[in-house]
């Protein structure tokens, strides 16, 4: 039994890494795709995960199968066409290290995903499935991640689900929220930046933006605000928990490393048993969440970055909260 089966995009992130001796700055490939780095950080805290997706026949494919593999990931739902190449994605940092994309992806094999080649098994072993909006944004691997949810759904597992804009690969906001709204009105557990909430809810205020997806449907929101910490909003329950002050260098992968370790929380929990929760619960896996994303703005890459348990424990122990 797996505690989180994930579908979606998987693919490379180049990340700025230096610059050669006359200044030209100089990229790692890293595996990324915020799928898979949910799962990673799932698997990294000792849960088992599965994924679902495609990439190319290529052999930042074959990268990808492999990083896969070494992080935990049980790629059995991993397939691969010849048709495109793999998913690239260029991520530039600004001054404060948070991060931009640039999407190498008319098409990219991600999104050649059909609902035939999705894996049931890995979707019928699992205890949450997960998924997010960039899988749909193009058709086949639109209509293959709903099939795929819907199907989740039908067998009672618990869905949880990251609308996770980006603007790049859509025509339009107003093209995008149809799609991701439809994300949402499947989903239990919804994790947005406060740009999505806003998106979505058409409020930046948490307190307000917050009711309005809960009354679409799911049980938990929790809103991912940068170094202002998180918010969450279950059933009457609502509240704030600040991050962790922490030297950061690059926010990619953060948000998805916090929304990892909450799933890691949430794995043994039935949708009826979260809907009980405490706000003492509850403010205390956003804590955990949050010092897991601190950590992973400290260190280059997504996947990479990703924090131990032990190292969340450290990290809630000794550093001080940003108030």
């Amino acid at each position: 039994m797996f505690d989180v089966t994930a579908i979606g995009e998987l693919l490379i992130d180049f990340t700025p890494s230096g610059q050669t001796p006359r200044g030209d700055l100089l990229f790692a490939r890293i595996a990324g795709g915020a799928p898979a780095n949910v799962l990673a950080a799932v698997s990294k805290l000792g849960g088992k995960t599965a994924f679902i997706g495609k990439v190319g026949k290529d052999a930042f494919g074959a990268f990808l199968r492999e990083s896969l593999e070494k992080a935990g990931i049980c790629a059995k739902g991993l397939v691969e066409t010849s048709a495109c190449p793999t998913t690239l994605a260029f991520v530039q940092l600004d001054s404060k290290g948070d991060r931009s994309f640039t999407f190498y992806r008319k098409p990219g094999a991600d999104i050649l995903l059909e609902s035939r080649e999705v894996s049931l098994e890995l979707i019928q072993n699992c205890r949450i499935f997960h998924f997010g909006s960039v899988s749909l944004t193009d058709e086949p691997s639109r209509s293959a991640t709903l099939d795929a949810v819907r199907y989740a759904r039908s067998l009672g597992k618990l869905i949880s689900y990251d609308p996770n804009y980006r603007p790049f690969l859509w025509e339009s906001s107003e093209a995008a929220v149809p799609y991701m709204l439809e994300g949402l009105s499947l989903a239990d557990v919804v994790k947005v930046s406060e740009e999505e909430l806003e998106l979505l809810s058409g409020s930046r205020d948490p307190e307000e933006g917050s009711l309005r997806l809960l009354e679409k449907g799911c049980t938990l929101v929790l809103v991912s605000m940068g170094e202002k910490g998180a918010f969450y909003r279950c059933g009457s329950l609502w509240g704030y928990r600040p991050t962790y002050q922490v030297h950061t260098i690059d926010t990619n992968g953060a948000g998805d490393a916090f929304f990892g370790a909450v799933l890691h929380r949430l794995s043994a929990l039935s949708r009826e048993e979260i809907t009980r929760l405490s706000a003492e619960a509850l403010e205390e896996i956003l804590s955990y969440g949050n010092a897991a994303g601190s950590i992973t703005t400290t260190r280059h890459g997504s996947i990479p970055a990703l924090p131990t348990e032990e190292e969340i424990l450290h990290c809630r122990e000794t550093f001080p909260l940003l108030t």
